[in-house]
């Protein structure tokens, strides 16, 4: 060996010393970086193994069309008053409830008793109504057609 201070068997040693811990230190962040790969791998597998799983499922289900009814639907009725129901239904634009003539009833009348009672009041000392008093407490029954003549 030559005089060189770089040629000697101490420096070469160092020397590989230190370039044997800069691989080791590559080959370890290689080695993390493998890991993140085959993580990453794994991943995009099971990912793929879903989806092939989801297109069986799919094209194991059956298709799907509209059955035809088993009975043709009824014809509808033609004349006037159908009209006119159908025409009331188009114009209302909101759903119409059925009245329940029961309750409409007893609600006239109780509209009917307030009223009396409203006028009740209106008679003056002599105990004498008032000339529209009288007029204004069968309004609402004659309103809801329950007068004295039917």
């Amino acid at each position: 060996m030559s005089g060189d201070p770089q040629q000697t068997p101490g420096a070469l040693l160092a020397r590989l010393e230190v370039r044997e811990r800069q691989i080791a230190v590559e080959a370890e962040a290689a080695h993390e970086q493998i890991a993140q790969l085959t993580a990453l791998l794994d991943g995009l597998a099971q990912a793929a193994e879903h989806i092939t799983i989801t297109r069986k499922a799919l094209l194991e289900l059956p298709d799907e069309t509209a059955p035809a009814p088993a009975t043709p639907t009824p014809a509808l009725p033609d004349g006037p008053a159908y009209q006119r129901i159908m025409a009331v239904f188009a114009e209302a634009g909101t759903p119409l409830r059925a009245r329940n003539p029961g309750r409409d009833r007893a609600r006239t009348v109780r509209q009917a008793a307030t009223a009396t009672a409203r006028t009740s009041s209106l008679r003056g000392p002599a105990g004498l109504r008032p000339v529209g008093a009288l007029t204004g407490s069968c309004a609402p029954l004659r309103a809801a057609g329950m007068n004295r003549k039917s």
